[in-house]
């Protein structure tokens, strides 16, 4: 399953901290569907997410200085 956690206009490092919360809840195999509008998440999501061993499954920026990235739960 796929759960969005939207932080778009949420100054950083809260994208990190609210997905730390999320993944919490998620089962082995659940995606984290992460978009966010702080530059200094493009780095320390894909670090967190390495550092857990989430697979990363999809990063893009999705507009001007809009990302988006999704982490499965392992």
């Amino acid at each position: 399953m796929r759960y969005l956690l939207d932080t778009k206009g949420h100054l950083c490092p809260f994208p990190l901290m609210e997905a730390k919360k999320k993944i919490l809840e998620l089962a082995p195999g659940d995606e984290l569907q992460i978009q966010f509008t702080c530059a200094e998440a493009t780095e320390n999501l894909p670090r967190w997410a390495a550092e857990n061993n989430y697979p990363v499954t999809h990063f893009a920026q999705i507009d001007d200085a809009a990302w988006e990235i999704i982490i499965q739960k392992s």
